[in-house]
């Protein structure tokens, strides 16, 4: 359920209103289905599916406190996997599961990290669980240290990861210089929480230093995050400026 004034502040001006799981959790019908299959129609090329990770839903909510978080959140992950496979069914070829909050819940005393991320990692692995070998499965992350838990991240097995890059100079792959991590990364090259619009240069520039420490043919191109704080005056001339840049890569690479 959702309160009508449990407001709790997100970041700057934004506040939200946190669910409160207060039983055993189940979903009993489609959330997203309608919409993508709708976006899909408009379009030949692929519409990824987005979805909101359980480990991420459980770290943004007000949880029972009768049984472990870790039960909760396979409840949670078992109900998004139902989720992920009616998005197949539907033909969506591109699943996107965020964990923007995995390091947020990581326990204050570092002891205890381990079975979070034991638990948090197969949460993670029952959503994404079942789908075909043809589908593709991505996961995000937002602003975090990788360092110490980029072992979990590569035990997610996502066949993708983008994360929030263009603020750091590309510096939070730092993380990826002495792990092989073994799948595709796609760094952030446009900040969507300033109202800059990046040249296709800038980041071109990027995506050069990315590829210093991630081979070419596993990197993606990508913003930050999701473009819901910007403007369409700004998100039409930064992506057209990102699709040039990575078009513009992509020849000179051949």
């Amino acid at each position: 359920v959702f309160s009508q004034f449990g407001w709790v502040q997100s970041y700057g001006s934004r506040c939200v209103k946190p669910p409160i799981l207060f039983g055993d959790i189940s979903r009993p019908r489609p959330m997203t289905v309608e919409w993508i299959t709708y976006a899909q129609s408009l379009t030949s090329k692929p519409v990824k599916g987005m979805l909101t990770g359980p480990v991420t839903i459980l770290n943004w909510s007000f949880v029972r406190d009768d049984q472990p978080r870790s039960v909760s959140c396979k409840q949670l992950a078992l109900a998004m996997r139902d989720e992920v496979l009616d998005l197949e069914k539907a033909g969506v070829r591109v699943i996107q599961i965020d964990e923007a909050a995995l390091r947020e819940g990581l326990p204050l005393r570092k002891a205890q990290w381990n079975e979070y991320l034991d638990w948090a990692v197969e949460a993670f692995r029952i959503t994404a669980n079942g789908v075909e070998d043809g589908t593709q499965i991505h996961t995000h992350m937002c602003y975090s240290e990788f360092n110490d838990i980029i072992a979990a991240i590569a035990g997610m097995d996502a066949d993708v990861i983008t994360i929030e890059c263009s603020r750091s100079d590309m510096e939070l792959l730092d993380a990826f210089d002495h792990f092989n991590y073994p799948n595709e990364i796609g760094p952030g090259v446009y900040d969507i929480h300033s109202p800059n619009i990046p040249t296709q240069e800038h980041m071109e520039q990027l995506m050069k230093k990315a590829a210093e420490r991630i081979p070419a043919g596993r990197l993606w191109v990508n913003p930050d995050c999701g473009l819901k704080t910007r403007q369409w005056s700004e998100v039409i001339p930064a992506l057209t400026n990102m699709v040039a840049a990575a078009k513009s890569l992509r020849a000179a690479a051949v």
